[in-house]
């Protein structure tokens, strides 16, 4: 009965940690919060500081129309989920010179989320 209890402990555990793991596109919307100073998300938004963001997973850097980009950026390839990762953890170690003063999401969970919400407006 105890080795019973203790594999449902272990596989109830696996479980929800899997859950907790998982990308939350409403979850990423509030993680966007931070990010609305600079940019917007909605198709056909404007540019700011920074360039609109809609359609950004899997379009090539540096491809909003009308925004000035570094040279940085211009040579950064495309944004994939994983791409949008490694950016979003650090930008300025990802893409070396380019312009965003943002120190990152560090938190992985939330970059999860961001980059699901950034999917889902892609």
């Amino acid at each position: 009965m105890k080795r019973s209890l203790a594999v449902l402990a272990f596989g109830l555990s696996v479980g929800l940690s899997g859950l907790a793991s998982a990308q939350d596109a409403d979850a990423g919307e509030k993680v966007f919060a931070q990010c609305k100073a600079c940019h917007t998300i909605e198709a056909g938004g404007p540019n700011r500081v920074g360039p609109n963001l809609h359609g950004i997973v899997g379009r090539k850097a540096a491809s909003a129309a009308g925004f000035n980009y570094s040279d940085a950026m211009k040579a950064a390839g495309s944004w994939d989920e994983a791409t949008l990762d490694k950016y979003l953890t650090d930008p300025k170690a990802a893409v070396p010179g380019n312009k965003m003063a943002f120190a990152g999401v560090k938190n992985e969970q939330a970059r999860k989320d961001l980059v699901a919400y950034l999917k889902k407006n892609s």
